[in-house]
């Protein structure tokens, strides 16, 4: 984009973000993309970094999966600057989610041709979250994944940890609110979802989108962990809010409690604990989209 200046920030830490930066930079150039880095040793946040070059370039591009988006999200929102995605994590979901494609040449050159559109951010307590926030089993997946096994399995890491979890997890009670009515849960987990995908593989809602203007709902409500293998098939597309054992529903904003505090993960992150409340801010950012 003639003129115009990118933040890059890629991830060191994300799956091929380390590997494929000498790549980014090589593609960007070749794109007629200019872009400024942080100084080797910078010790701010990704949010901090945004905000203090918010003056000073047009955009931001982010390398790395949706934890690093993740760490964007409240520098984005505070500048108003526009996000390039380079999908370089372990899942890329959100990528998935507005049809970015997964090659990087490709990914750069729908930056280069600077279509965006406004996206909804999800708030879980004042923490933003990109594609989905979850309380119960994949937070605490999310605990127990090592950033180790996430470089070297990728996706099979997920299914391997999860299959040993599972044998293990149990259900919880929380309390519900929201639309002005309560509920009592026993649940496995439950989810409030931003995006379309998430997890590697799963669907929030057959229907979702990034800028609906609502959050999707579930909860997992299954008494033997081996009854999600009947459900995985429908986890996958979207459609488990068919099943007598899951509670399924849109809304703009719900509040979530639990007996102990339990960890709300948001986009593959552990950022706060139950009592949580969840509301939506729509077109929040905006985004290059294909």
């Amino acid at each position: 984009m003639i003129g115009k200046t990118a933040l890059l920030l890629v991830n060191p830490n994300s799956r091929s973000g380390k590997v494929r930066l000498p790549e980014v930079r090589k593609l960007l150039a070749q794109a007629s993309i200019q872009f400024v880095e942080l100084p080797v040793g910078y010790t701010g946040t990704t949010s901090h970094a945004i905000e203090e070059h918010g003056n000073s370039v047009q955009y931001v591009i982010v390398g790395g999966g949706d934890g690093s988006l993740n760490a964007a999200a409240k520098g984005l929102l505070n500048t108003g600057l526009s996000l390039g995605v380079l999908p370089l994590g372990t899942a890329n979901d959100f990528a998935r989610t507005i049809g970015l494609p997964v090659d990087l040449t490709a990914a750069i050159d729908v930056i280069a041709k600077s279509n965006t559109t406004d996206i909804d951010l999800g708030d879980a307590n004042g923490y933003l979250f990109f594609n989905v926030a979850s309380v119960g089993f994949s937070a605490d997946l999310a605990m127990s994944l090592t950033e180790k096994a996430k470089k070297r399995w990728g996706k099979l890491g997920y299914g391997m940890v999860a299959a040993r979890l599972l044998a293990r997890s149990g259900l919880f009670t929380a309390t519900l609110e929201h639309d002005g009515r309560t509920e009592e849960l026993r649940t496995l987990q439950v989810s409030v979802g931003n995006g379309r995908f998430y997890g590697g593989g799963m669907t929030v809602h057959e229907d979702a989108t990034a800028s609906d203007g609502l959050l999707d709902f579930y909860s997992l409500e299954v008494d033997h962990w081996w009854k999600l293998l009947a459900l995985l098939p429908s986890l996958r597309k979207g459609t488990h809010g068919e099943w007598t054992d899951v509670r399924a529903f849109s809304t703009k904003a719900l509040t979530i409690r639990t007996s102990r505090p339990r960890a709300v993960n948001l986009d593959g992150e552990l950022k706060t604990q139950t009592p949580v409340t969840f509301s939506i801010r729509e077109k929040a950012i905006s985004v290059f989209v294909p």
